[in-house]
């Protein structure tokens, strides 16, 4: 018994000694394999490993692409390396040249310009449109009161134009009588200007593509008139800023625009004594009413800016207008040939309010004159001040 009891005893002890040092190498074979996996972990593509989407946060990433001629390389960054890192690889977007408010947009995806293309709602984007896209755009101001006429005036307009619609008395669905009404545009505000609606849906970024832009009223004669012939004459004879002549059953305000028979364009006339400081100056020349008014494509950019948010009737536009142009008795002017005759019909007045024992022709009358005066003091002291200022730069200069 003793025998087998220190047989035991040494048995155990001699174990010990065997079992520590098995620990210890697997301790050491582990930290060797863990510094090998973590030496080895950096070169690894986590692009080509696929994790549970149960075990992978989502993170906000930034997609940078930069582009060479023979490849093209991209990058995923966190938004705070892309920030913080001061490297030539990481590159923060930001486009001075951009339109204003996109920046930090690609200069390839900004689409800073739009039109009034119709567009489907299936197949191919590049198939939506006709081969040839009409390249000029005419917009009336319109009452349904008036629809034949409009229906005359626009039927003078080829599948060359983009139709727009301004409905001031808000009925628009009733147009649905006439065939071309499905590939017009319409928009509807009641009791609005023309000039109103064109401040807000005529900005020039969204009508870039056509060339010349027509403003119209609704109580014009087209019988002698040919939009085609039109632009063709506007073409020949230089003219950015037009209306065709006017014959009307009752007095013509502005002696330059009334047709002067058996010619095609005519920029300057003699007007009644004290009416003209300078020949080459409203309303002897460089001068269009605003009834009917054709726009290049570049002239219009100007006129747009120069509309005023809250004068609405545009007394005092065709006293300006010739502030867009350079030279301007050669750059405006009336067309001959092809001609209009103006009705007259004062539908719109009808449009204000009673006030004040006033009717409601009185009213909108009375603030189209005032905003006639409006507009004349603010470009007459916005000219000042610039002059002032230029004055004052130069001689600060010197």
């Amino acid at each position: 018994m003793a025998n087998r009891t220190d047989n035991s005893t040494r048995c155990s002890t001699s174990k010990k000694p065997n079992d520590g040092l098995m620990l210890i190498l697997a301790t050491f074979t582990g930290i060797a394999i863990g510094f090998l996996l973590g030496v080895s972990f950096p070169t690894l593509s986590l692009t080509k490993m696929n994790f549970p989407s149960s075990i992978v946060p989502s993170v906000n990433t930034v997609y940078i692409e930069e582009e060479k001629p023979e490849r093209s390389s991209k990058k995923v960054l966190p938004p705070q390396e892309l920030n913080n890192s001061s490297g030539a690889a990481f590159h923060k977007i930001w486009v001075p040249s951009n339109p204003r408010g996109a920046e930090m947009l690609p200069p390839r995806i900004v689409a800073a310009e739009s039109d009034f293309y119709l567009r489907r709602l299936w197949g191919l984007p590049k198939d939506d449109l006709p081969a040839v896209k009409p390249k000029y755009l005419v917009a009336f101001t319109v009452a349904y009161g008036q629809r034949k006429n409009i229906d005359a005036c626009i039927k003078k307009f080829s599948d060359n134009f983009t139709i727009v619609l301004f409905h001031y008395d808000g009925r628009t669905s009733e147009y649905d009588e006439f065939e071309w009404s499905k590939r017009a545009i319409h928009v509807s505000v009641p009791k609005q200007t023309k000039w109103w609606y064109a401040k807000r849906f005529l900005h020039p970024d969204i009508i870039a593509p056509y060339e010349y832009i027509f403003i119209w009223d609704e109580d014009l004669g087209v019988e002698n008139f040919d939009a085609e012939e039109y632009i063709k004459l506007v073409k020949k004879h230089g003219l950015e800023i037009s209306q065709p002549a006017v014959e009307s059953r009752k007095s013509i305000t502005w002696k330059i625009t009334k047709r002067i028979p058996g010619i095609e364009v005519h920029k300057e006339v003699e007007e009644k004594p004290g009416r003209c400081n300078d020949p080459h100056k409203p309303p002897c020349a460089g001068f269009i009413e605003i009834m009917a008014p054709v726009f290049s494509r570049d002239s219009w950019r100007c006129v747009w800016h120069m509309l005023q948010n809250d004068l609405v009737h545009g007394w005092g536009l065709d006293f300006a207008l010739r502030k867009c142009v350079e030279p301007a008795y050669e750059k405006i002017g009336v067309v001959d040939s092809q001609w209009i005759i103006h009705q007259k019909i004062p539908s719109l007045t009808d449009q204000g309010t009673v006030q004040a024992g006033k009717s409601a022709f009185q009213g909108v009358r009375e603030r189209c004159k005032l905003e006639w005066t409006m507009f004349q003091k603010r470009m007459s002291r916005s000219e000042q001040k610039y002059l002032k200022e230029i004055a004052s730069a130069s001689s600060n200069s010197t």
